[in-house]
């Protein structure tokens, strides 16, 4: 009986670093990313996956952290609520740091920063120096992004339209059917590139007035998983890894 005894004790002395094991084995956070802002995040027809720089962040974050990431590819306007009912345990997307979206999410520390841009057509020779050369145009926006509020409170536009995509609203530049076009820089400047199109320029000489500061976001009030996250991007940030992703698809950040 007690050769018994210490037999299974023993089996279960060994069992317990498995399942150990076996628990940090399984140590997946549902990511939610936006399928349609290249370079940040980008549904690759190819391989059928998420690629682009948030995708590389969120995996170097989970080599730090020992997390495995499951990406889900969900349109912007549907990350919050992904998020909100518990769909998804964080955002990482073009999903920009702001004190409206600090309301219903939890953010981390500031990964990096950059500016917006404006795209016209080229057969539109106005100078746009400044959102108040907008007075009488016709101008895009992404839903749901930083530029929405901006645009609303600048007057003399002639009309405000909304798109679920920067390349839907790029590609309408393109047609003539807005005058210009307002959105993330990176993503704008990777979309105007792609195409190819010679009816596209940027305005180069526009005076940039949005900062828009990239993080991760969490479910409000889920405290441990942000100090964890925060944690992770003090790390890639000291070793370089960071640096590194962003030179590799071409983001020069603020």
């Amino acid at each position: 009986m007690l050769s018994r005894l210490i037999k299974l004790s023993t089996c279960a002395a060994l069992a317990i670093p498995m399942l150990i094991g076996s628990a940090q084995a399984e140590d997946i956070l549902r990511v939610g990313a936006t399928p349609t802002a290249v370079p940040f995040n980008f549904l690759d027809t190819k391989t059928n996956t998420l690629q682009g720089v948030m995708i590389d962040i969120t995996e170097a974050l989970g080599k730090e952290l020992g997390f495995k990431p499951d990406l889900r590819p969900i349109p912007f306007g549907g990350l919050v609520p992904s998020l909100q009912t518990d769909k998804i345990d964080m955002i990482s997307s073009a999903f920009a740091i702001n004190a409206q979206r600090a309301q219903v999410v939890d953010f981390s520390d500031e990964l990096f920063a950059y500016s917006e841009e404006v795209v016209a057509n080229t057969k539109d020779k106005t100078a746009y120096h400044s959102s108040a050369d907008f007075a009488g145009k016709t101008v895009g926006v992404q839903t749901g992004t930083v530029s929405v509020e901006p645009m609303k409170a600048q007057q003399g536009i002639k009309e405000l339209r909304m798109y679920d995509s920067m390349s839907d609203m790029i590609r309408e530049v393109a047609l003539g059917r807005i005058d210009v076009a307002v959105g993330d820089g990176p993503v704008m400047l990777y979309t105007v590139k792609q195409s190819g199109s010679s009816k596209l320029r940027v305005a180069d000489d526009y005076k940039k007035q949005i900062r828009i500061a990239i993080g991760v976001a969490v479910r409000k009030g889920n405290s441990e998983l942000l100090a964890r996250i925060n944690g992770g991007i003090a790390k890639i940030k000291a070793t370089g890894s960071l640096d590194a992703i962003l030179t590799k698809w071409n983001v020069n950040k603020l």
